[in-house]
């Protein structure tokens, strides 16, 4: 575990394992728990099922968020994937050869 610090308008927020966060840009994410933190980069689960890799870079975007407001992504039955059917342009007629007699 390696903690990071974020430094949002004088306001200190560390970022580590366990963190309740939220994006301060993306907030159709919801809110999110890193899973992960290195030098580089903090691996966050967000309630809208997607796992995300947010650079140290951007740990400003990031603000704390409460805990009880974090709400694990429901298990889900995995659904087959069905694939599309184009619609198929009209067939043009064949051209018929004549005969030459």
């Amino acid at each position: 575990m390696n903690p990071q610090v974020a430094n949002k308008g004088g306001v200190k927020m560390i970022v580590k394992r366990g963190s309740v966060v939220s994006h301060t840009v993306a907030l159709e994410w919801g809110i999110g728990k890193v899973t992960e933190v290195n030098d580089v980069r903090a691996t966050i689960q967000f309630n809208d099922g997607m796992i995300r890799k947010i650079t140290s870079s951007h740990f400003m975007s990031l603000q704390p968020a409460d805990p009880a407001s974090y709400l694990p992504p429901s298990e889900k039955t995995p659904v087959a994937k069905v694939k599309a059917v184009r619609a198929a342009a009209p067939k043009k007629p064949k051209k018929l050869k004549e005969a030459v007699v």
